[in-house]
């Protein structure tokens, strides 16, 4: 609908034959399994994309390819949506409104699969081209003494560790050393990347409880035995709960170690987020028992990787995010940095050090995509660091990426665009602060914000109209 088209001319039927956005959309070709346009996009489907293998040329395009038609799908099922609640604000006739807010719900799920897939492409490209410069995997910069505190608190009864930061900060690796010292103490290890979860999965909180006990059992190699063990009697997480201490915890005396990455997937699913976080909670004070459950319980060591602070709501009692070890993964200092440029086989002064890191801050992985790029003597030092917040710079992706994330959230955008050009420190709303942080596109001080970086203030600062 034009802008300059009065809301109160939109028909119940042209609601009910979902014509938005001039008709370029309609219910027939957005739905949560496919996209009709140039492309036939599955929402569903995942490019395997190795972070030891070079991604042909081809498939990068088309991947580019797919994220394009992403774009415009996603620019086109935003207006439908801008539309219908525009209509639903408008409709005073109660049936037409119950049934506009229903639709509405329809399609505001289905623009988020959209941007969770337009993430997802971002990801794989990122990582192809990380790979394609030639990044050294097996590289680890440690941050003490937070390596040693998880391994530490892994070996604890019942134990709970909490690994937080913004995107792009090497929580997963963190999480991989983790495991990997685990396995060493001969531990067992079963791991969940909520990201990869599809939406069916997310769709109730059964169905999501039951993919859990189907996958770790599938980790640790054995038969699922769900009939067996999941009795429609009980209630949901009592069932989960029998699941694993019954089966999963009883079968060895083996501890065994669940990971669940990119928790902050779930804060967008109340029928499934809340309820989860009790089931966590309760596992945690189950192995302060003293008794035999207790010692069962004990076995269980939980890690949580989640990306913000800003999740909904939570009793106190009934949350994991309050208790046991809480770990903030900070930035790379200048010896951190320097460690990483040594072991790259880099030959850097303090003082070009310095330039980087005046620039990117220790983001380790705008720091590791610059020592990348260095190594493969694909652009020399000086150039740079002065193409760095133009187009034609090394992070121009990335940066677009992030401009993408703000441009598609004018809370954000405005927020953002206050942060960038002040010189000092901003106060902004709190949910808004949050997302920005989760972005790495802030630092946090005290109840302030200032940029995440001098690279993101000199870019958004130019962008952000």
């Amino acid at each position: 609908m034009p802008d300059s088209e009065d809301p109160k001319q939109v028909s119940s039927s042209d609601l009910r034959n979902d014509q938005f956005g001039g008709g370029l959309i309609n219910g027939g070709t957005v739905n949560t399994g496919r996209i009709s346009g140039d492309n036939n996009i599955h929402l569903g489907q995942q490019t395997a994309v190795s972070g030891n293998s070079v991604q042909s040329q081809n498939q990068r395009q088309r991947s580019l390819s797919e994220r394009d038609s992403l774009e415009k799908a996603y620019t086109l099922q935003s207006q439908k949506v801008a539309n219908l609640r525009t209509a639903l604000v408008i409709e005073t006739d109660v049936s037409r409104k119950f049934q506009y807010e229903h639709q509405l719900q329809a399609e505001e799920r289905t623009l988020k699969e959209l941007g969770d897939k337009l993430d997802e492409i971002e990801q794989q490209l990122q990582v192809a081209e990380n790979s394609g410069l030639g990044v050294d995997t097996s590289i680890y910069i440690e941050r003490p003494p937070i390596e040693d505190k998880c391994y530490k608190a892994i070996v604890q009864p019942g134990a709970l560790i909490r690994l937080k930061a913004p995107q792009r900060m090497g929580k997963t690796l963190l999480l991989e050393k983790t495991l990997d010292y685990a396995r060493h103490q001969g531990y067992q290890t079963a791991k969940l990347d909520l990201q990869l979860a599809d939406i069916d999965i997310l769709a109730n909180l059964k169905t999501f409880l039951q993919w859990l006990c189907i996958d770790v059992a599938d980790s640790l190699e054995l038969e699922p035995q769900l009939d067996k063990h999941w009795q429609e009697v009980f209630g949901l997480n009592k069932n989960c709960t029998r699941y694993f201490q019954k089966y999963l915890l009883s079968v060895t005396d083996t501890p065994l170690i669940l990971a669940i990455d990119n928790f902050e997937r779930l804060f967008d699913y109340p029928d499934i987020f809340p309820q989860f976080c009790l089931l966590l909670r309760g596992w945690y004070e189950a192995a302060k028992q003293g008794d035999k459950i207790g010692n069962i319980w004990k076995k269980l060591r939980l890690v949580v990787v989640h990306s913000t602070e800003s999740y909904p709501s939570l009793d106190s009692n009934h949350s994991p995010f309050n208790v046991g070890l809480a770990i903030d993964l900070p930035e790379f200092n200048l010896q951190q940095v320097t460690t990483l440029a040594k072991q790259n086989a880099l030959s850097l002064g303090e003082q070009d050090l310095s330039g980087l890191m005046e620039l990117l801050g220790g983001h380790p992985y705008l720091v590791q995509s610059a020592i990348a790029h260095l190594k493969s003597q694909q652009v020399t030092l000086e150039e740079l660091l002065r193409l760095a917040p133009t187009e034609q710079g090394i992070f121009s992706d990335h940066l677009r990426q992030q401009l993408w994330h703000l441009q598609h959230n004018p809370q954000l955008k405005i927020g953002y665009k206050k942060v960038v050009i002040t010189n000092a420190p901003v106060r902004l709303e709190t949910e808004v602060a949050f997302k920005l942080h989760s972005l790495g596109l802030v630092k946090l001080v005290s109840n302030d914000c200032v940029p995440g970086c001098d690279l993101y203030r000199q870019y958004f600062s130019t962008r952000l109209e």
